[in-house]
């Protein structure tokens, strides 16, 4: 792993403290600030405060399950999530995706695997550049919003990702393959379904701000932004 000037803060939000201190040493060796929530009770009011890079969300959590948080967590930041769970479930992965995660994991996890896919969520969220245009829109891509006029439509770390890929290849057909790798980086990791999820998203926020059939499907090929 290449460390900049500074340490990126990993906020590990998980009710089970033995696991929570295995992953703090696991990210501080591999060269992260791990940070632990411990007031499950205020949570989305400590991660706003503690503003971390990125969070790992477990979907068990008191006081409210952890897709709920990530809920609250979308409505106001684009902070990268990736949700961890002892569920093998297809349904828990979709809605995590729905509801906002940047990525999945399900327990029993490996740590190797772990790190790689923090550092392909934090690799693709931390290189973009500040801002850009779509016809009549104005996109900052850092922050994750697209604004037309006085309004403003918040977009997931993902949903801009994809956006600023077909932007960049405006006009032409973008197979899911090349958006599956632009997203995870790696083939391995790559769930189908999260990329449909993801498309849907990104086309109902383009449509609320007059832009219904920006993202044409090319039916066995991919997509093309018009």
């Amino acid at each position: 792993m290449e460390c900049g000037d500074f340490m990126e803060k990993i906020l590990i939000i998980e009710d089970d403290e033995l696991i929570c201190d295995e992953l703090s040493k696991l990210l501080e060796d591999y060269g992260y600030e791990p940070l632990i929530l411990h007031n499950f009770s205020n949570a989305l009011q400590e991660i706003l405060q503690l503003s971390p890079d990125l969070i790992l969300l477990d979907i068990n959590i008191p006081c409210q399950n952890g897709e709920l948080l990530l809920q609250k967590i979308r409505e106001g930041s684009n902070i990268p999530v990736i949700m961890v769970t002892s569920r093998n479930s297809e349904t828990d992965e979709v809605l995590s995706m729905i509801y906002g995660a940047d990525d999945y994991i399900t327990k029993p996890y490996n740590p190797n695997i772990l790190l790689l896919r923090i550092g392909a969520v934090l690799k693709r969220t931390n290189h973009l550049i500040e801002n850009s245009t779509y016809k009549d829109l104005e996109i900052n891509i850092q922050k994750g919003i697209i604004k037309k006029d006085n309004i403003e439509i918040l977009l997931t770390k993902n949903e801009m990702i994809i956006f600023y890929y077909l932007l960049n290849h405006q006009n032409k057909i973008v197979t899911r393959d090349e958006l599956m790798t632009d997203l995870w980086n790696n083939n391995e990791y790559i769930n189908d379904n999260a990329l449909t999820v993801n498309i849907s998203r990104l086309r109902a926020k383009l449509k609320s701000v007059g832009y219904e059939n920006a993202i044409e499907t090319r039916k066995g090929i991919g997509y093309i932004l018009s």
